[in-house]
């Protein structure tokens, strides 16, 4: 048997999150209500007023200046890393030769490939290796 309607009781939902000011972080958020005026019941009035103070205002200049500026090196050092990945996969990228082989030349190079189980161009990579190191290069 199949529902014939689906609603959105049907399905869990989480509670929503308290709202959070742009200028600090979650976890600098105070406490929630109740524990807001039981803290501020058993707090002095001057601790009182600092607590109140701290809660609405905002970073000073050069806390903000130095979260600027921390999260600009590290994006640039992102930066820097992958700009070094990209040259490092550069310097590993292949390199081709086109090489024109007579018939009976790439007849015999099929044939080494098939009864050796390798690629042609595994073949053609070690002998040309081989020839480079036998003239010294």
């Amino acid at each position: 048997m199949a529902k014939e309607k689906t609603t959105i009781s049907d399905f869990a939902v989480a509670p929503r999150r308290p709202k959070v000011s742009q200028d600090r972080p979650a976890q600098e958020v105070g406490p929630t209500e109740e524990q807001s005026s039981s803290s501020l019941a058993a707090a002095t009035p001057a601790e009182t007023e600092e607590i109140a103070a701290a809660r609405i205002a905002p970073a000073t200049e050069t806390e903000r200046r130095e979260r600027v500026t921390k999260r600009a090196l590290e994006q640039e050092n992102s930066r820097n890393r992958l700009r070094d990945l990209k040259r490092a996969r550069e310097r590993e990228s292949k390199h081709f030769v086109n090489v024109p082989l007579d018939y009976d030349t790439k007849k015999r190079l099929e044939l080494a490939a098939y009864e050796n189980d390798l690629k042609m161009t595994v073949i053609m990579k070690a002998a040309i290796d081989q020839y480079l190191r036998d003239n010294g290069y």
